[in-house]
C-alpha cells in the first residue's frame, strides 16, 4: 500500500519466529513508475550484488517502459503494442494484453488494476490477474506518461496537452488541466497536490481534487523529466538546458538548480539526503539534496535517460550505451554492469531482492540469483532390523490383545 503525500511504504513487520519456521516481512514491491507516488526511486529490498540474471524475457518490440512489480508479477509494456505480466521468478508469461499501439508508458498497479497509457490516445485499466480489460478512456493524442494511482483518481498525462484526472473504478473524467504543450512527463503526488511537467517549459502543481492550478514554474525550455518530491521540495530536470531544478513545493519557489553538460530526460531519484539523476552528457550525477553541491558522476559510454533506482547502497541505472549499470550510492564506482541486446531507456524496477528492466533490443531482464530451495528437516533412516523388530511388536500386541 503506497500511502499519498509520502514517500514512504507501509511494510508488514511479519510474524515472529514460530516452531523453527520463520514468517517473511512483505515484500516491498515497486507499484509504479519510480516506486511511489512521490516519485522517490528509492526501495527498502536487497538488491543483486552481481549481473547474474535470473530470466530474460523476449517480447517482439522495442522495450521502453520500466517494470513495475507488485504480487509476485512483474509488469511491462512493449512497442509490439502489447502490455505483458509476466512470473517474478521465472519471467513465465501470465498474460499479455494487446493494445493499439506501441507501448511506451510505465504501469502502475493498484487495488487489483493496471494502468498504463499507449500511443493509441488511450488509458488503460486491466485486471491484474487475468489481463481483462476493465476500462478505457480516450484523450486527443497518444499516451507515454506513466499513472499515478492516489485516493481513487488516475492522473495521466497526454500528447494532447492535458493533465487527466480519472476515476480509478470507472475511467470517468473528473477533470483536466490544459497546458501550452505535450505532457509526457509523469505526475507525483503529494500533500493534495499534482506535480508534472509540460514541454510548454512550466512545471505545474495542481490541486489533487479540482485540477485547479496552485503554482507553475516557468523553466522555459521542454521538460520529459518527471518530478520527485521530498521533504517539501519537488526536483525534476530540463531537457535543453540540462538542469536539475529543486522547487519548493507549497509555492514554487527555486531553492537551487544545478546544471549538466547537456540535455536531461531522466527523472530524479531521492534517498538518504541525495539525488541521483541521468544526463546526455553520458554521466549520472548524485548532488546534494539541500544544496544541489555535485556528490559524484560516473561515466558511461552514451546517453543516459533512464531514471535511477537506488536500494541496499547500490544505484542502478540504464545507458544508451547498451549497459545496465549497478553503482555504489556513496562513491559512484561501478559494482558491476550488464550488456543487454541494445539502448536501456527503461529505468530499473528494484524488488523483491531482484532488479528488473528492459531493453531497445526487446527484452526485459530479471537479475538476481535463483531462489533457494527451502531446506526441510533431515530424518533419521533406521536400519531394516531395527524397522522389522517394531512391526513385528505392534503385530503381537495387536495379536494378544484380540
Amino acid at each position: 500500500m503506497v500511502v499519498a503525500g509520502s514517500n514512504l511504504r507501509l511494510v508488514g513487520a511479519g510474524a515472529a519466529s514460530t516452531a523453527g519456521l520463520v514468517q517473511p516481512v512483505d515484500p516491498d514491491w515497486w507499484p509504479m513508475f519510480h516506486h511511489d507516488l512521490n516519485h522517490s526511486g528509492y526501495a527498502t529490498s536487497t538488491v543483486p550484488t552481481t549481473n547474474q540474471t535470473l530470466w530474460s524475457y523476449t517480447t517482439g518490440g522495442q522495450v521502453w517502459s520500466s517494470p513495475a512489480v507488485a504480487d509476485g508479477i512483474v509488469f511491462v509494456g512493449s512497442y509490439s503494442k502489447n502490455v505483458y505480466a509476466l512470473n517474478e521468478t521465472t519471467g513465465a508469461k501470465i498474460w499479455n494484453y494487446t493494445t493499439g499501439d506501441v507501448v511506451f508508458s510505465s504501469p502502475a498497479v493498484a487495488d487489483g488494476l493496471v494502468f498504463i497509457g499507449s500511443s493509441d490516445n488511450n488509458t488503460y485499466a486491466l485486471n491484474e490477474t487475468t489481463g481483462a480489460e476493465v476500462w478505457s478512456y480516450t484523450t486527443g493524442k497518444q499516451v507515454w506518461s506513466c499513472p499515478a494511482v492516489a485516493d481513487g483518481f488516475v492522473f495521466v498525462g497526454s500528447f494532447d496537452k492535458n493533465v487527466y484526472a480519472l476515476n480509478e473504478t470507472t475511467g470517468a473524467k473528473i477533470w483536466n488541466y490544459t497546458t501550452d504543450g505535450t505532457v509526457s512527463s509523469s505526475p507525483a503526488v503529494a500533500d493534495g497536490l499534482v506535480f508534472v511537467g509540460s514541454q510548454d517549459g512550466n512545471i505545474y502543481a495542481l490541486n489533487e481534487t479540482t485540477g485547479v492550478e496552485v503554482w507553475s514554474y516557468v523553466v522555459g525550455t521542454v521538460l520529459f523529466s518527471s518530478p520527485a518530491v521530498d521533504g517539501g521540495i519537488v526536483f525534476i530536470a530540463t531537457y535543453a538546458t540540462g538542469n536539475v531544478y529543486a522547487l519548493n513545493e507549497t509555492n514554487g519557489a527555486e531553492i537551487w538548480n544545478y546544471a549538466t553538460a547537456n540535455a536531461v530526460e531522466s527523472s530524479p531519484a531521492v534517498a538518504n539526503g541525495m539525488i541521483f539523476i541521468g544526463s546526455r552528457d553520458n554521466n549520472t550525477y548524485a548532488l546534494n539534496e539541500t544544496t544541489g553541491t555535485e556528490i559524484w558522476n560516473y561515466t558511461t559510454g552514451f546517453y543516459v535517460d533512464s531514471s535511477p533506482a537506488v536500494a541496499d547502497g547500490f544505484v542502478f541505472v540504464g545507458s544508451l550505451d547498451g549497459n545496465v549499470y549497478a553503482l555504489n550510492e556513496t562513491t559512484g564506482a561501478e559494482t558491476w554492469s550488464y550488456a543487454t541486446g541494445g539502448q536501456v531507456f527503461s529505468s530499473p524496477a528494484v524488488a523483491d531482492g531482484f532488479m528488473f528492466v528492459g531493453s531497445v533490443g526487446g527484452t526485459v531482464y530479471a537479475f538476481g540469483p535463483s531462489p533457494a530451495i527451502p531446506e526441510f528437516p533431515s530424518f533419521t533412516i533406521l536400519p531394516v532390523f531395527v524397522l522389522a523388530t517394531l512391526v513385528a511388536t505392534i503385530a503381537l500386541k495387536k495379536k494378544m490383545k484380540a
